[in-house]
């Protein structure tokens, strides 16, 4: 059985590219696991960040966080999406319309996963650690509930 995904945590996955992208001018994770008690994404970077780096990333996410921004959802054919977005990791069989995620004006994503119905729902973010090695930058993250 599939191991259910937590929209909290999900939503707060999304934030956190569009920061690491804003910030650090990054793509967005290629590899991410995503759980309940804590979760982790891996970024192609060339370098660590520093702690007062750290300290503003994790600023500007929970800046978005308490912004209590909206989450909602829309369809694209998927060749007006190809034209926006990366769609390499959905999956082969994504049909013709894709579902888009948006998180206020902050992010738009290509997804198929769950979501908060809005971003103050999802408590606080704190990065509990980060780590960098052969080019790949592991941000692991836990959340605080409301």
């Amino acid at each position: 059985m599939k191991k259910q995904m937590d929209p909290c945590m999900h939503s707060t996955e999304h934030i956190l590219n569009q920061a690491m992208g804003r910030l650090f001018d990054c793509d967005r994770c290629f590899s991410a696991h995503i759980e309940r008690k804590k979760s982790k994404c891996d970024y192609r970077f060339g370098r660590s960040l520093t702690v007062e780096e750290l300290a503003a990333l994790e600023k500007e996410v929970n800046g978005v966080i308490e912004a209590d921004l909206p989450v909602a959802e829309s369809f694209l054919a998927i060749d007006d999406a190809r034209e926006v977005f990366n769609l390499g990791r959905l999956p082969d069989d994504a049909g013709e319309r894709i579902r888009i995620v948006s998180i206020g004006d902050y992010d738009h994503c290509p997804c198929i996963g769950p979501h908060v119905a809005s971003t103050g729902e999802i408590g606080s973010f704190r990065i509990t650690s980060a780590s960098h090695e052969d080019g790949v930058l592991r941000i692991r993250f836990k959340l605080k509930r409301p």
